[in-house]
């Protein structure tokens, strides 16, 4: 059944707790930043303990020193161990920065992602994340293409894609929808997901029908287009969606490429 969860007066909305495991890559970058947290604290402590510690031996200035430099070597000899490690075995061969525009499409209404907060400024995980600009960033290694598909992505965000069900967060509240709920005209809906694609080599592009949206992985791409366009749509069944991104949309204006 359709639902929508709406936000209190005065109190905020609480989003869902992505239910995803945390990727090798963010297990990795978790473990060295508290290797070097540790080793930081550490070495301010001693670094104090030296400066109040007046009398000291021999001995103890080679403890102080010791205790000072061995966990920060250990610290960055893990963190750029770590950082070979990942690049070795991602299946990308290292970073990268992978680029896709979407829209989701809600009996007929548009709905817009919740805006991100925070230094980072992004909603997501530090690998699989958006900007506030509807477009899905992958930056930095995948060592399984399984952790960026675009299920993972609405879960990180706070969300959920599968076949038939679709919840998202916005700032006002958050939409859930089902196969079968009832849209406003009283008719009931499907969710549904489309892709525009690039053939760079014929100058041309076209869609897609996703069976599975939450198992696609985006094309490799930096820049839309020839990144995807994805349209996740909730509403009346359909072959083919005349929705398209604005990136898209002035490509095609411009003749950089053409609709096949």
């Amino acid at each position: 059944m359709f639902e929508q969860v709406f936000a209190h007066e005065g109190e905020e909305e609480e989003l869902p707790v992505s239910p995803l495991g945390e990727t090798l890559e963010q297990r990795i970058t978790g473990l060295s930043s508290l290797g070097l947290e540790l080793a930081t604290g550490i070495a301010i402590f001693l670094i104090l303990l030296t400066v109040f510690w007046k009398k000291k031996t021999e001995k103890a200035k080679w403890f102080l020193y010791l205790g000072i430099a061995i966990p920060i070597v250990l610290a960055t000899l893990f963190l750029a161990g770590s950082t070979v490690y990942l690049n070795l075995t991602s299946v990308t061969g290292g970073p990268v920065h992978w680029h896709a525009d979407f829209q989701v499409w809600a009996c007929g209404q548009e709905l817009d992602l919740i805006d991100p907060t925070g230094i980072a400024n992004r909603v997501g995980s530090p690998v699989f994340h958006e900007h506030g600009d509807d477009r899905v960033h992958v930056e930095g290694v995948v060592t399984d293409l399984a952790d960026v598909e675009l299920g993972k992505f609405f879960g990180f965000v706070g969300g959920h894609l599968e076949t038939g069900h679709l919840i998202f967060p916005t700032n006002d509240k958050l939409y859930e929808y089902e196969n079968g709920d009832l849209c406003g005209d009283g008719k009931p809906g499907v969710l549904q997901a489309f892709v525009w694609k690039t053939d760079e080599e014929a100058g041309e592009f076209y869609q897609e029908k996703l069976t599975e949206p939450e198992e696609y992985v985006i094309s490799p791409h930096g820049k839309v287009p020839p990144g995807d366009c994805l349209i996740i749509e909730f509403g009346e069944e359909k072959e083919r969606t005349e929705k398209l991104c604005s990136f898209y949309k002035v490509a095609e204006q411009k003749e950089e490429l053409k609709r096949r």
